[in-house]
């Protein structure tokens, strides 16, 4: 019987970009695995790689990214969420930069999206076998403090980044035991600890999700402990920006963002031949 091989996305807002640009390598080169599962903005983009949508992430965040319905104060303040719900999720998708959805169905590979249980602060990990559940989509994205909570399933859902930020150890719990894991920081980074004042008066209904918030730095960084014994291992490989992206994630520079992606396009070429080795 076969290993089961995964693609795990990191988050990271605008800084994803680099993730598109590592997705659109693995495009060229044919590379696919069993399953993808990726967090916020891993899961926006990871949603084009297995529709083979090449190019579509840097395309149509060019071409909108200072669209203030993309993600925006004026959004957050007239909608109540930073990134722009009917934009992003039904207007670009639909009609301005058309998603695949035969050919997500066709994707031999399984997709998954992380977002996080408000009420109980764990993740949840949903199977998107149909991309017109966009609201999955939506929810592990949804920034807090700048984001409605979505309501989806019967849940009230959040961020996926906040209760697992690098679902390694869960998919492999899911049996994807081989991953291919991309990161948006840095080999060095660790993640500290966030001012919870705000956050405890706007989720005061909420303790399991204050909690979480309090943890995730906690999580995060024993998370990349764990990663660095697999990769010793053999057991994933990591594909990280090579350099500090240095990207806000609200970047509104379309230089930066393009420099962004053509970092992961370098840095996902570099190691393409060692990406192949361990796949195969």
């Amino acid at each position: 019987m076969s290993v089961k091989t995964g693609l795990v996305l990191e988050g990271g807002a605008m800084r994803g970009i680099y993730t598109a640009g590592v997705l659109d390598v693995l495009m060229e080169h044919g590379i696919q695995t069993d399953g993808v599962i990726g967090v916020s903005a891993g899961a926006i983009h990871g949603c084009s790689f297995v529709s083979g949508q090449h190019g579509r992430s840097i395309r149509y965040y060019l071409k909108y990214m200072n669209d203030p319905r993309f993600m925006s104060f004026w959004s957050l303040f007239t909608t109540g969420s930073l990134v722009g719900t009917k934009f992003c999720y039904h207007d670009l998708p639909d009609h301005l930069d058309v998603f695949d959805h035969e050919a997500f169905m066709r994707s031999p590979m399984k997709f998954y999206v992380v977002c996080t249980n408000v009420e109980t602060g764990k993740a949840e990990y949903i199977h998107m076998d149909d991309m017109k559940k966009v609201e999955y989509m939506q929810a592990s994205a949804s920034m807090p403090l700048v984001s409605r909570i979505v309501e989806a399933g019967g849940r009230k859902l959040l961020d996926g980044g906040v209760a697992d930020s690098i679902p390694v150890l869960a998919f492999r719990s899911m049996g994807y035991e081989k991953n291919i894991v991309v990161l948006t920081r840095p080999e060095g980074y660790l993640k500290k600890p966030s001012d919870m004042r705000i956050a405890r008066k706007v989720y005061r209904k909420y303790p399991a999700f204050i909690q979480a918030m309090e943890e995730r730095y906690r999580r995060y960084n024993q998370t990349l402990a764990e990663l660095a014994h697999l990769e010793k291992e053999g057991e994933i490989l990591i594909v990280r920006p090579s350099r500090d992206p240095q990207m806000g994630r609200m970047e509104k520079n379309p230089r930066k963002v393009q420099a962004v992606y053509e970092l992961g396009c370098r840095d996902a070429m570099d190691k393409i031949k060692e990406i192949r080795t361990f796949l195969s």
